[in-house]
């Protein structure tokens, strides 16, 4: 389903954590980071097709997330010729989106990579809510800032009691980071569909490989 000017009606999720850390989800059998994201069915709102790209893509129900806010407006991104199937070039232009900010209301291990036959994901993370851009595919980089940007204002305001601020100290990436198995040092089973990616970063030159028009 495309608009008049080429462009598929899309949906994208920002998941917090209780510390404002973001879900960070390595597109399955790539080196590329990225939101969870999806088009919009005939028919759907777009607050219907989140919920359903949200169950499909990290396996979360409508109770486990609580909606923070959303972008007021279209956000749109063009998909360069070489990703797109040739079938669909000459028509097909790129996405449009509405982007929701969601907080996280149950456990780590509600999420689910696993939850259909199809996942988008083989990885995820909890990173900081300023993602590093240089991890996602380039012509998606311009929609994620815009999206970034205009829902920060509405961040739950943090607990200054948290043992991190209090102690001035940082969280280290490995203390969330999904390991495939027991976390280190914590003694807990991670979410069915986790596993470990000791280094994205060192791939950040190979993160435009495997972009799928479809999804994208």
């Amino acid at each position: 389903m495309l608009d008049r000017d080429g462009f598929r009606p899309n949906v994208g999720i920002i998941l917090l954590n209780q510390r404002n850390q973001v879900f960070w989800g390595k597109r399955i059998r790539t080196h590329s980071w990225q939101f969870p994201q999806g088009g919009i069915d005939r028919g759907e709102t777009p607050e219907q097709a989140m919920y359903r790209e949200l169950g499909e893509e990290v396996g979360l129900k409508p109770e486990h997330v609580r909606i923070v806010a959303r972008t007021r407006d279209w956000l749109r991104y063009e998909v360069p010729d070489r990703y797109i199937r040739r079938e669909a070039r000459g028509h097909y232009k790129g996405q449009k989106q509405i982007w929701f900010l969601l907080q996280l209301m149950a456990q780590d291990w509600n999420l689910n990579l696993r939850a259909t036959d199809h996942p988008e994901f083989d990885a995820w993370r909890w990173n900081d809510y300023w993602v590093p851009l240089d991890m996602v595919v380039e012509f998606k980089r311009g929609v994620y800032e815009m999206a970034l940007t205009e829902l920060a204002r509405f961040l739950p305001r943090q607990d200054h009691r948290n043992r991190y601020l209090r102690q001035g100290h940082r969280p280290r990436d490995h203390e969330h980071t999904h390991h495939a198995g027991a976390v280190p040092g914590q003694g807990m089973e991670l979410p069915p569909g986790a596993s470990f990616d000791p280094d994205p970063q060192a791939a950040n030159h190979e993160a435009e490989r495997g972009a799928e028009p479809r999804g994208q």
